[in-house]
């Protein structure tokens, strides 16, 4: 089988025959579809199947795609209520494999991307219970012990918000492609509007349903959380806010390329964003009262981490299925944003 992009074979192989457990088999790496920022393999190594992460391909951001932290919060979770991978082996050597890297357990399962599989989630029970694991799961992180779990150092939850602003402002800076005066406008609203209370949790930064992994034999649980590269500590109702831009209900149009996987919630049967917005409100304790503002921030956010994809590909450093149509879905995203902002609650979201 030919090696694909972003394995340098021989160096690999070494590593997994000095830091893999029963890494010294003859390997064969399969880059896992879906990956638009990090980049995933799924490697089988005799009778055993473990998964590699690396950074992509090219253009890589100073701040981005660190594989220590992920690999420090996947060893972090591995014995508490929040389902991860366990992490295997971490190499920090960028000379082996052009930037570190780690060895993660392989854990297959029903992960949602643009469509439903055929012959699952096929009643409106099944969608409501996948609905309900996500909103558990989420809350089940925003109560992981950061003391008892070692990451109390894990990031700044003071100021959290307003770094958040200020820090995809240098990223948009950092990655467009072109002017685009709208991004421009959400990060001065989102600067006007920031919460006056902002609580503190560990955060995924990514949290959807097509990060998650569902039992195939059961909708209704979660059997892994991937894609840990945003986490950090920080306000938890930023990943609530997150998980709605990509929740859409029947009957709305998905606002970019990079929202392909809400398609999913449209097709019926799953909760509608007001019942995530309240069951996630039941299980935390939280108010939620201020949770358009953490849409509009989650929809500026995908729109800049849009246009870095958007950049490697138009510098041909990008790896994967789902290029050849890639557009610059950050316009899209900007406007939708804009109208949640300009319907919000708070005037100080308005233009």
């Amino acid at each position: 089988m030919e090696t694909p992009p972003g394995i340098r074979l021989e160096n690999v192989t070494r590593f997994f025959r000095e830091a893999v457990p029963g890494g010294d088999a003859p390997l064969s790496f399969e880059l896992i579809a879906g990956g638009r920022s990090n980049l995933t393999y799924r490697v089988a190594m005799g009778d055993r199947v473990v998964a590699l992460r690396r950074p992509p391909l090219g253009h890589v951001l100073p701040t981005a795609h660190d594989m220590r932290r992920e690999f420090r919060v996947l060893s972090a979770l591995a014995d508490t209520d929040v389902p991860v991978p366990r992490p295997i082996a971490l190499c920090e050597d960028p000379d082996v494999n052009e930037h570190p890297f780690y060895v993660m357990e392989y854990r297959p399962g029903m992960v949602l991307g643009e469509r439903i599989p055929e012959g699952v989630l096929t009643t409106h029970e099944e969608r409501a219970a996948a609905s309900r694991a996500l909103v558990d799961t989420m809350a089940a992180l925003h109560r992981v012990d950061i003391e008892a779990t070692g990451l109390s150092d894990f990031g700044r939850p003071e100021g959290y918000l307003e770094r958040q602003v200020r820090r995809w402002g240098k990223q948009w800076e950092a990655s467009r492609t072109a002017p685009l005066p709208e991004i421009d406008a959400l990060l001065g609203r989102l600067a006007r509007a920031l919460p006056a209370h902002s609580d503190a949790t560990l955060v995924h930064g990514d949290f959807r349903l097509g990060n998650l992994a569902l039992d195939p034999e059961d909708a209704g649980r979660v059997i892994a959380v991937f894609d840990w590269e945003m986490a950090t500590l920080g306000d938890p109702l930023a990943d609530l806010g997150y998980t709605l831009i990509y929740w859409l209900e029947p009957g709305e149009v998905e606002p970019g390329a990079g929202v392909a996987a809400a398609s999913i919630s449209a097709q019926g049967g799953f909760l509608t964003r007001r019942e995530l917005i309240e069951r996630y409100a039941k299980a935390s304790g939280r108010d939620v009262s201020a949770i358009d503002f953490y849409r509009v921030l989650a929809l500026t956010k995908l729109a800049v981490i849009s246009e870095g994809i958007f950049k490697r590909f138009q510098l041909g450093k990008t790896a994967g299925a789902g290029f050849d149509e890639m557009g610059r879905a950050a316009l899209p995203l900007a406007r939708r944003a804009l109208e949640i902002a300009d319907a919000a609650d708070d005037p100080r979201l308005h233009g």
